[in-house]
């Protein structure tokens, strides 16, 4: 393993087929409503695979509204995503892998974040692993409940 200053890896097994995971996960203008700490998002620029956007978050428990502007490169093929921030705010860096892996209970999604924050940062390397531990595996569950749901309704869908 890299030795990085922050890096949080999580994983969700999710029964649903893996293009509609894709497709929904890899909508990034539709992230408002599948992330809950989304407030909105805007597509800046896209080309092929490569997307640019800006997120801004809903403001956190000192009322700060983050936003910043990221750039994903989308491998259906070899079911990968890889971004990375384009205005880094508080980050010295932030680069993201997204995988989607067949297995035999469904798609295994796995997020890893690696990191660093500037030295006048409002939170350092060790209180920011901590916060995404937190906050991913939750936001990964509620993305898999949503995932199912629409899988589920074009199943019954199919059926009638």
């Amino acid at each position: 393993m890299i030795d990085v200053p922050g890096r949080t890896e999580h994983s969700v097994v999710v029964d649903a087929p893996q293009d509609l995971l894709w497709d929904m996960t890899n909508d990034v203008a539709s992230w408002p409503e599948l992330f809950t700490e989304h407030a909105s998002v805007e597509v800046l620029e896209q080309e092929g695979n490569t997307v640019r956007f800006r997120v801004t978050k809903h403001p956190d428990e000192q009322g700060r509204v983050w936003s910043w502007v990221s750039e994903r490169v989308m491998d259906r093929a070899a079911g990968e995503v890889r971004a990375h921030r384009v205005e880094t705010g508080p980050f010295e860096y932030m680069r993201i892998h997204w995988s989607y892996e067949e297995t035999d209970e469904g798609i295994r999604m796995t997020w890893r974040h690696d990191f660093a924050l500037k030295p006048d940062a409002p939170v350092d390397d060790e209180q920011m692993t901590a916060r995404l531990n937190r906050n991913i595996p939750s936001e990964m569950e509620l993305i898999r409940e949503k995932v199912e749901a629409v899988a589920r309704a074009r199943a019954e869908e199919t059926l009638a």
